[in-house]
C-alpha cells in the first residue's frame, strides 16, 4: 500500500479505497520497516456460528490490546483451579512476554548491539494503562509518556533520565497515529514527540507497530483480505471472512439498505464496538439514522449478516447462563512469527448481547489450548 501498491496496480481493489481511508498516511510512502513487516504485533477476532465454523470477523493493526488480561487470567485460573491444569496438558501463554522482547529487539536498527526499549503510553487515565506498565514491566523496557522522549538534531530519539539524555533505539507506541508526531500529525497533541516520524523514516528507531499500519483495520480493506492471500501467497484462506457487503459498491449498497433490520452495520474506522448497528436488535429510528448516514458516506461502513455468536457457560450472579463470546489469538512478528496457544476470549455480559468488547461492558475468559499428543 506504501510501495509498489502490485495489488491495486493490477486491478484487484480500487487505490481509492486505500487513499480514502482515515488511517492512510501519505507520510509513509517509500517506507520500507525492517524484515518488511509493518504490523508487528496483530489481534484477530475469530468467532463461531451456528454451524461451527470459525470465521475472521476483524484484525486490529494499530494498537492491538488485551494480552495482559490473557496472561492474568491464566494466573488466576492457576490459583483458583490448580487441581484442573494436574491432569491437562495446558500449553502456555505467559510464555509472550518472552517472545514480544524477542521481536522487539529483533526489529532494533542493525547497528545496535543491546538496543533500549520503551513503551510509550498516553498515560495513567489511558483504558489500558494497566497493559502498558505490565507489559514493561515483563520485558524490562522503560515505560514513558511523551514528554519524557525528545528529538535531538542527529534524528535519533532521546530519554529524559536523571543521568542525562540516553538513547532509544525501539518504542512500542500504544498511541495512535495521529497523536504520534506533532510535527507531521495533530499540532495540539501533547502525548507524542516531535521529530518522532523523522527519527524513524531515517532508521534511527524503530516503530512498532509501524505508523499507517492502521490502513489494514479499515473494514472496508478487510473485506479484501482473502483475495490479498490467494494474490500474494497463491493459496486459499485457511479461515474465512465473514460475509462482507461494501457500501462503497452501488449494488451491494442498494441490497444493504433494503436489508437493514437483518444487518450488523460497522464504520469502517472504529474499534471497540462503537458506532455499530445491530439489526435484529435496533429500535425503528435507530434503523433510520443508519439508513442517513450510510446514504451521506457509503465508502465508510460495511455490512455483515448477523451471525449467531457461540456461546460459552457464564457465571451471572449466582448461576451459569449463555453468553456469546470471541477469540482474539495474538500474532507478533519480526524477524521470526508466533501465534500465542490461546488468547483473550469476549464475553459479552449483556443478555443477548453480541457486541463482546471490554469497552462496552464485555468481561473475558481463560482459553486453553490443550496438548493431546496428536
Amino acid at each position: 500500500m506504501y510501495n509498489e501498491q502490485a495489488f491495486i496496480n493490477d486491478g484487484l481493489i480500487p487505490g481509492y479505497i486505500i487513499e480514502s481511508s482515515t488511517n492512510f498516511l501519505q507520510e509513509c510512502k517509500g517506507m520500507q520497516p525492517k524484515h518488511g513487516v509493518w504490523a508487528n504485533i496483530c489481534g484477530s477476532d475469530l468467532i463461531r456460528d451456528k454451524d461451527g465454523k470459525f470465521y475472521v470477523l476483524e484484525d486490529n493493526l494499530r494498537v492491538p490490546s488485551g494480552v495482559s488480561y490473557m496472561i492474568e487470567n491464566r494466573v488466576i485460573t492457576k490459583k483458583v483451579f490448580p487441581e484442573l491444569l494436574q491432569d491437562l496438558d495446558v500449553l502456555p501463554v505467559d510464555d509472550y512476554p518472552a517472545h514480544l522482547f524477542e521481536m522487539l529487539v529483533s526489529v532494533a536498527p542493525d547497528y545496535v548491539d543491546v538496543p533500549r526499549i520503551a513503551v510509550l503510553t498516553p498515560g495513567i487515565y489511558n483504558s489500558a494503562y494497566f497493559e502498558h506498565t505490565f507489559l514493561a514491566q515483563q520485558i524490562g523496557a522503560e515505560l514513558v509518556e511523551g514528554a519524557d522522549l525528545v528529538v535531538q538534531d542527529d534524528d535519533c530519539v532521546y530519554m529524559r533520565t536523571i543521568n542525562g539524555l540516553e538513547r532509544v533505539d525501539v518504542i512500542y507506541r500504544r498511541i495512535d497515529d495521529q497523536f504520534l508526531d506533532p510535527e507531521v500529525f495533530r499540532k495540539d497533541s501533547v502525548l507524542g514527540v516531535k521529530g518522532l516520524l523523522r527519527a524513524w523514516k531515517k532508521g534511527n528507531v524503530a516503530l512498532v507497530n509501524a505508523p499507517g499500519s492502521g490502513v489494514a483495520d479499515d473494514k472496508v480493506v478487510y473485506a479484501y483480505v482473502p483475495d490479498m492471500i490467494k494474490y500474494y501467497l497463491h493459496e486459499e484462506p485457511i479461515l474465512p471472512n465473514v460475509p462482507t457487503y461494501l457500501c462503497s459498491d452501488p449494488q451491494q449498497l442498494d441490497y444493504v439498505l433494503k436489508h437493514l433490520s437483518e444487518l450488523v452495520v460497522k464504520p469502517a474506522n472504529e474499534s471497540g464496538g462503537y458506532g455499530m448497528l445491530v439489526g435484529p436488535h435496533a429500535k425503528p429510528e435507530e434503523i433510520e439514522h443508519f439508513r442517513e448516514v450510510i446514504a451521506i458516506n457509503p465508502r465508510n461502513y460495511i455490512a455483515q449478516p448477523t451471525i449467531a455468536l457461540s456461546t460459552c457457560p457464564t457465571l451471572c450472579g449466582n448461576r451459569l447462563e449463555p453468553r456469546h463470546v470471541d477469540l482474539r489469538p495474538f500474532i507478533l512478528q519480526g524477524e521470526h512469527s508466533y501465534v500465542t496457544a490461546g488468547g483473550l476470549t469476549y464475553v459479552a455480559m449483556k443478555k443477548g448481547s453480541l457486541v463482546v468488547n471490554s469497552s462496552q461492558g464485555g468481561g473475558s475468559k481463560d482459553t486453553w489450548v490443550i496438548n493431546t499428543g496428536a
